[in-house]
């Protein structure tokens, strides 16, 4: 409870990551607000069927809150009244305001009388698109803030947010944001591509980040990297170097 997770991807698409984290927390019973900014709602639906979840049962008895950043931003880009007392979260396009998707979430994970549900959960796909919708960084890095004290420390809940990452890349704005949410995350998992390039039995590669220095003033952060290939309903890890295409 009151984790931070962070997904980070590097020349490779750790989306499997946002899937498995979304189908888990179902199958466990929690209150999940996902926004999805990344893809549509039928996207993640038929995924998540593969893993045994119905996302639209999940949204009919008030489990899942799922928004559509697509949808969304095309009905408030061309004009699509909104409800009265409803504004868009994603008002930030013409106020470059992130308050409007905080509350949002905030209204979204709040307890109501009669929820059984184990614990909220917010999960963002990805944030990096935040950027690339005109979001300012320090924007960004505030939303997550807020969602941090109101989901993690109040609410006793946790956030899993995916980022996508090029350290060779010249945009400073996301390297910006990248940096800034790993120095406050509790847990991060990298998805890296294999820097020989392509390979039919090994996808990419993934570290394990387990950030004990934000418990322990002297402590060192413990690393496990592995490799993974990714299957059909499932994902293979195994330490590197034992692969089926080496043994």
């Amino acid at each position: 409870q009151g984790q931070f997770v962070l997904l980070r991807d590097t020349r490779t698409d750790g989306s499997f990551l946002v899937h498995h984290f979304l189908s888990f927390y179902l199958r466990a019973g929690c209150k999940v607000c996902f926004v999805a900014l990344l893809q549509s709602f039928s996207h993640y639906s038929i995924v998540a069927h593969k893993l045994g979840v119905s996302l639209a049962a999940a949204k009919e008895r008030g489990q899942l809150v799922f928004l559509e950043g697509l949808k969304s931003c095309l009905d408030l880009l061309f004009g699509e009244e909104e409800q009265p007392g409803q504004p868009s979260p994603l008002q930030f396009l013409s106020c470059r305001d992130l308050r409007a998707l905080f509350d949002f979430v905030r209204v979204s994970l709040a307890p109501a009388e009669g929820d059984s549900w184990k614990g909220p959960v917010l999960l963002v796909d990805d944030l990096s698109v935040l950027l690339s919708l005109g979001a300012a960084p320090v924007a960004v890095l505030d939303f997550i803030h807020y969602c941090r004290v109101s989901v993690c420390c109040q609410l006793k809940g946790n956030i899993v947010v995916l980022v996508h990452s090029n350290e060779d890349s010249e945009d400073e704005e996301n390297e910006l944001v990248v940096n800034s949410l790993c120095h406050h995350s509790d847990l991060i998992l990298w998805a890296e591509g294999l820097a020989t390039g392509f390979c039919k039995d090994v996808h990419g590669q993934i570290k394990i980040i387990k950030r004990l220095s934000l418990r322990q003033a002297a402590g060192q952060d413990l690393v496990q990297t592995y490799q993974y290939k990714i299957q059909d309903r499932n994902v293979t890890f195994f330490a590197r170097g034992l692969s089926s295409a080496v043994l």
